[in-house]
């Protein structure tokens, strides 16, 4: 008797990613050294922000997504820190908008002009000061206009509202250690941490209250992240008693033991996740690693289902994620990385390989879109919700625009010839995007399209037109013998 082993079917098994071509990378950009557990860059549908070596306190560059090729030792930069760079994040209600966390104490908000920078940006909108060691995480609330979290080494957690400058919470005597990770419930209602004591929390900033605590989530002493999910289960990366890296996923309403837990290897790079709520997939970019590892979490066991490895030759100082309204969705692209090298940033495109060029619906529901769903507020009165969804259908462009020609021949040609009309129907225009926030991304090129794909249709479509005035001919011949035959049959000779 045999076997056959039972391939579990998943529409992202066959995800795979390509870097672009090299006149699409950023080139001679010297990436920050700093020694901090960072992304070092931050992706919107408009711009790329990379923390940069800057001599004389702490700067970011800030480049327009078309702008790519060798960028300028003298381009300007954000650099109104005194103290190096370590974390950015861009404000998902506003692409103009961009947070920096910094080793001297200050979290500090920029707005970025229209179509990038033209000179240093030396003055931000709004300085927030509330720390007294350096600020290393930054993160922004999901639905909710203008409230900012910041998390210092002081091991305390603030929460802000930009709109005024002012300090919303003090989240103090929480964590004992270094916090090493931060991140917002779907709705904003809470957030979790993982703190270098080991333990993963789940704390209401209203309440001021921690909800939950599982401590030795991984037992290893480096360092942890823990993201929400948006089912409310949390992911969290670490590592074993052996140093082996871990990956796991928790259950909140049991944290005794881990739904799923998986060992990957016995590197030293910290394991920084990446999550699609839309697709429920799961990126694992290791620091100092040359691959992307890609989860698919469901709800059958063993939860956490391997998809596959994105390798290349050089290892990544770190790693930018671009969010779902910025994506080219007319080639069934569902993730972009901006992988930083230490002189360079390479995006790098996941597809699903289809073969048809319409909008694929079950790849892209509505995602979150630009628009906050609460104010700041409102939010504090203790109003909750969820991101505001919008359609990526909108943003859809039709890969190629076609010209289709259509040769109608006359039917009748027994004594009467009809000119042969040629009409001429052209394919519909390309939607247009209603606002430019949620605008089509400038095409990228992995170099892998076929330049014969226009020649072939063009072949198609002559063999089309031959048949069917084979077809017509054919027409013609059989009326003139029924003719004939009519003729015959009534004694017409």
């Amino acid at each position: 008797m045999s076997f056959r082993k039972v391939v579990r079917q998943s529409k992202f098994r066959h995800v795979f990613g390509q870097p672009v071509k090299t006149e699409q990378c950023y080139d001679d950009i010297r990436v920050s050294r700093v020694t901090w557990d960072s992304t070092f860059c931050a992706v919107n549908p408009s711009f790329v922000a990379i923390i940069v070596e800057a001599s004389g306190g702490g700067a970011f560059l800030v480049l327009p997504l078309h702008k790519t090729g060798r960028i300028d030792k003298s381009y300007p930069t954000v650099c109104g820190h005194t103290g190096p760079v370590l974390d950015i994040e861009w404000c998902p209600h506003n692409d103009h908008v961009i947070a920096s966390g910094s080793e001297d104490c200050t979290v500090m908000v920029w707005q970025v002009p229209e179509g990038g920078l033209v000179q240093p940006l030396t003055e931000p909108v709004v300085v927030l000061e509330g720390h007294s060691k350096r600020v290393g995480i930054i993160a922004w609330h999901p639905s909710t206009r203008n409230v900012l979290l910041s998390a210092g080494c002081d091991n305390v957690v603030l929460i802000w509202n930009v709109g005024t400058g002012e300090e919303l919470y003090r989240l103090e005597g929480m964590h004992p250690d270094l916090i090493y990770s931060v991140s917002w419930s779907r709705d904003g209602s809470r957030f979790c941490t993982a703190c270098k004591d080991k333990s993963v929390r789940v704390i209401d900033p209203r309440r001021g209250t921690v909800l939950l605590e599982k401590e030795r989530a991984h037992e290893g002493a480096r360092p942890m992240r823990a993201i929400f999910l948006a089912d409310g289960k949390i992911f969290t990366t670490g590592f074993s008693r052996m140093s082996e890296r871990q990956l796991a996923l928790w259950d909140t309403e049991n944290l005794e033991e881990p739904m799923g837990l998986q060992e990957l290897d016995s590197s030293n790079g910290a394991l920084l996740p990446f999550y699609d709520p839309d697709t429920n997939v799961v990126y694992v970019c290791g620091k100092g690693d040359s691959s992307i590892r890609y989860f698919e979490i469901t709800e059958e066991p063993p939860y956490i289902h391997f998809l596959n490895t994105f390798t290349s030759k050089e290892p990544q100082r770190g790693m930018g994620w671009m969010p779902k309204r910025g994506l080219d969705v007319s080639k069934c692209e569902i993730a972009r990385f901006y992988k930083l090298h230490e002189r360079k940033c390479e995006p790098i495109i996941m597809t699903v390989p289809r073969k048809s060029d319409l909008f694929q619906d079950d790849l892209y529901p509505d995602t979150a879109g630009p628009d906050p769903a609460l104010e700041a507020e409102e939010w504090v009165a203790g109003q909750t919700a969820g991101p505001l969804l919008v359609s990526l259908r909108q943003a859809y462009v039709p890969s190629k625009q076609r010209e289709l020609k259509v040769n109608r021949h006359s039917l009748l040609h027994d004594g009467r010839s009809a000119p042969t009309a040629t009409a001429t129907a052209s394919a519909a225009p390309a939607p247009t995007a209603p606002s430019s926030r949620l605008s089509a991304p400038p095409a990228l090129s992995t170099g892998t399209g076929s330049p014969a794909a226009g020649g072939r249709l063009d072949e198609v479509l002559q063999e089309v037109a031959a048949l069917r005035a084979l077809v017509a001919e054919q027409g013609q011949r059989i009326a003139r013998l029924e003719e004939q035959l009519s003729r015959l049959e009534n004694g017409h000779v």
